[in-house]
């Protein structure tokens, strides 16, 4: 794959950076830099959603048939390393990223034509039913029942760690179908809506304060059978595909530059007795620099994943490669983040970083993110398949073992 830029990405890169610089109001990048999880502040994300959308972007790795810019693999990766450079707010992965996906790849005609649409404008807001509690990683031991009754499906279970339930207007889950045999061959996938009768959301409030994880019950909550994306019992097949799409269909790298671009800068205003800058310490400049290194193999495993998406249309196994390292980078930032501020990682200030706070802070600004960004990312190796998961399929898929 040839990543030297031609001409013509040049001036794609500066329309993509003008329009970014353009278009993020002062308020919607203070919300991307507050961030401590996936999203950021819901309100400041839809807002956001919305621009790209008018704009023709929502969407980078969609064709134009539905609705996207249809650009190719080096475009939308010359996109997301703008993107992230701008500092804008990720919008959620879950519809754009996942099910969008696994509808065009999977879905009827009938829920392509309503769902896409719905999904490209950000007028559905979508959640993962996947996770149960006993059934994380080993997703197929999944215990939510889905009983056929004449034109619909009864549901009853629990999901948990049900990431953005609290806002979502939907949800695509997994639910047995079928009890008898491999527990692989009874899963179906159903699309629902999250204010259907007998559903309840109980928030998650994980260890860096904030609420992006939920519980959601069902109790005999009705979905029509032609919610079913796929065959009955076939939902493994499906899950697998989208699964694809959340742990290798994006570019991580840029993101995770970005934030390592962050830490040089607080290294940066940090001096130590001798007034020194803490960029000037050995052991310090050391991880920096090391870090650069395993940045560069990131960056060349989504180029990998770019040709295979360029050549059949989705990552393949290299996305279990690409989840296990840039998972393992983004903690190691987010530690060398917590080395730079020092004991200003110890002050409690959740009130300090939601957007528009007008409280005095204790240290800077950019920082108040810094020690709940670090404890969030400690689960960035368990979901989206943990990373002793992703290295058996490592193992399976690309050694042969």
């Amino acid at each position: 794959m040839d990543i030297a830029l031609s001409d013509e990405l040049r001036t794609f890169q500066g329309q993509v950076r003008d329009f970014l610089n353009a278009s993020l109001t002062p308020d919607i990048r203070e919300a991307a830099r507050l961030s401590t999880t996936i999203l950021a502040e819901h309100g400041a994300t839809q807002e956001w959603h919305k621009i790209m959308f008018r704009q023709g972007w929502a969407a980078p790795s969609w064709p134009t048939e539905f609705g996207g810019p249809g650009w190719d693999p080096m475009q939308r990766y010359l996109f997301a390393a703008e993107y992230a450079r701008a500092g804008a707010p990720r919008l959620s992965p879950l519809g754009l990223g996942m099910v969008g996906p696994a509808i065009k790849g999977h879905g009827s005609e009938a829920q392509k034509a309503f769902y896409l649409p719905r999904i490209l404008s950000g007028e559905d807001v979508w959640c993962q039913g996947y996770s149960e509690p006993g059934s994380g990683s080993d997703l197929a031991s999944l215990q939510c029942r889905a009983v056929p009754a004449g034109d619909d499906y009864i549901v009853n279970g629990s999901k948990t760690w049900t990431t953005n339930a609290h806002h979502a207007s939907h949800m695509f889950c997994l639910v047995r179908t079928d009890t008898t045999g491999k527990p692989q061959a009874g899963i179906t996938f159903l699309l629902l809506e999250m204010d259907s009768p007998g559903i309840r959301v109980a928030p998650i409030h994980i260890l860096g304060g904030d609420h992006e994880f939920n519980q959601v019950f069902f109790d005999d909550v009705r979905v029509p059978r032609e919610n079913r994306v796929g065959a009955e019992n076939d939902g493994w097949t499906v899950a697998k595909y989208l699964l694809e799409f959340e742990r290798g269909g994006s570019a991580h790298a840029a993101a995770l530059r970005a934030g390592l671009a962050g830490v040089r800068q607080m290294a940066q205003r940090r001096r130590n007795s001798d007034g020194q800058s803490l960029l000037a310490e050995h052991g310090f400049a050391h991880d920096l620099s090391a870090l650069e290194i395993e940045l560069t193999t990131v960056e060349f495993t989504e180029h990998r994943i770019m040709a295979d998406i360029a050549k059949r249309g989705r990552p393949g196994p290299a996305s279990s490669m690409l989840k296990t390292r840039s998972t393992e980078v983004q903690q190691a930032v987010s530690e060398l983040a917590m080395q730079a501020i020092a004991y200003y990682g110890a002050p409690h200030q959740p009130q300090e970083r939601l957007p528009g706070a007008n409280l005095e802070a204790i240290g800077q600004r950019d920082e108040m993110s810094v020690t709940a960004r670090y404890l969030n990312d400690r689960a960035a190796s368990i979901y989206g398949g943990s990373n002793e998961i992703q290295r058996n399929i490592m193992a399976k898929m690309v050694l042969g073992l």
